[in-house]
């Protein structure tokens, strides 16, 4: 798929409407349509780009999610799988039908045999924050569907390969044809000849197949990675359809996680906090040491910047926000009791409210009147 703003590509707005978009697009598969340029390799790929680019910005939600993270939002931009002439025109028909004789279905005005794509695949794949930020290779095992060894597909003798069946009528006003989905092959134009050994119906057999998969940084929990071509197969010389890899996370035990932000609590005891410290803070890949300046309150929030997670767009990098929290002891000893004892009415360690403690109030009244 192109890697190119696919607003770019057909040449409107972000803030262009649905009408406008297709309108764009129309234009440009009508000017680098294959029959209009045939041999052209150069307009066979701007056809491809234009239709990869409709194919992001004509659907609502790919067209949110592209604009939210980019390519690899939207879907196709994860693996580089790109369209290929068969997806093109089964997917987007409609714009072609009126402007080249109702030839959706191939390259020619004529041909009408319909072309089959083969099932989606879905599968979820779990991920720790660590194979998060720093993206990862996977293999994954499938058990799709694969055209059975031995089979062996054949003209389908209804329509003789055209798909369709043309009927001619008599009637009081003269003769009268028709044209219909030859009821055979059910469009395909061809039949299954011969079936390979333990297939179905249509020579296909389920088989295990192990597919790499690279995961990029920075990928959220629901995000799913469309991966063309890689789904079950098509009988009769169809397309193969597409694995959808649906992303979950892992909860980290320690770092919880806001978009490409991460959160840590650290606890302190109160002598660290009044006097002042040195802790080492938990990052996805080792430790950094963060310094606790005396005084510290509790809910003091420390920022570590660019220590979070990668932007999956490779634009910007989140931080790592540290939330120190003073620990209250629960359990002292003789001797300690005696020392917070003496320290009771130390003038030093009254409470002396800042101005954001003041707002504490207004706060709890806001919570109540919600």
């Amino acid at each position: 798929m192109s890697k190119r703003d696919p607003y770019e590509v057909l040449g409107v707005g972000r803030n262009a409407g649905a009408d406008e978009i297709k309108k764009a697009y129309r234009k440009l598969a009508i000017k680098y349509h294959p029959d209009k340029n045939p041999g052209d390799k150069a307009a066979e790929e701007k056809f491809k780009e234009a239709a990869s680019a409709y194919e992001i910005l004509g659907d609502p939600q790919k067209k949110a999610r592209y604009d939210q993270f980019g390519h690899a939002g939207a879907g196709g931009g994860f693996q580089g799988g790109g369209m290929n002439m068969e997806d093109i025109f089964s997917q987007f028909g409609d714009i072609f039908g009126s402007a080249f004789g109702g030839g959706g279905f191939g390259f020619g005005g004529g041909q009408q045999r319909r072309t089959v794509k083969g099932s989606n695949l879905r599968v979820r794949l779990k991920l720790s924050l660590e194979e998060i930020a720093a993206g990862v290779e996977k293999q994954l095992k499938l058990h799709k569907l694969v055209r059975a060894k031995g089979t062996e597909f054949g003209t389908c003798p209804t329509c003789h390969g055209a798909g369709q069946v043309h009927r001619v009528q008599s009637t009081f006003l003269g003769q009268m044809q028709t044209v219909t989905t030859c009821p055979s092959c059910g469009g395909l134009g061809q039949t299954v000849k011969k079936r390979g050994a333990g297939s179905d119906a249509n020579g296909m057999v389920r088989e295990e197949a192990v597919v790499t998969v690279k995961i990029p940084a920075g990928v959220e929990e629901g995000m799913q990675l469309n991966l063309s071509g890689l789904g079950n197969e098509a009988p009769a010389g169809g397309i193969p359809g597409d694995l959808l890899v649906v992303i979950e996370e892992e909860d980290h035990p320690e770092l919880k996680r806001d978009g490409n932000n991460l959160h840590y609590e650290a606890f302190i005891n109160v002598a660290d906090a009044a006097l002042g410290t040195t802790i080492e803070v938990p990052l996805v890949n080792g430790k950094a040491k963060v310094k606790i300046d005396p005084g510290t309150q509790c809910n003091h929030v420390l920022r570590l910047k660019n220590k979070g997670l990668p932007s999956v767009n490779r634009i910007g990098h989140g931080d790592l926000f540290v939330h120190v929290m003073v620990w209250t002891p629960t359990d002292l000893g003789k001797e300690e009791k005696k020392i917070f004892e003496k320290l009771r009415t130390s003038p030093g360690l009254q409470p002396k409210p800042t101005n954001k403690d003041k707002g504490f109030f207004e706060r709890v009244r806001e919570m109540f009147a919600g």
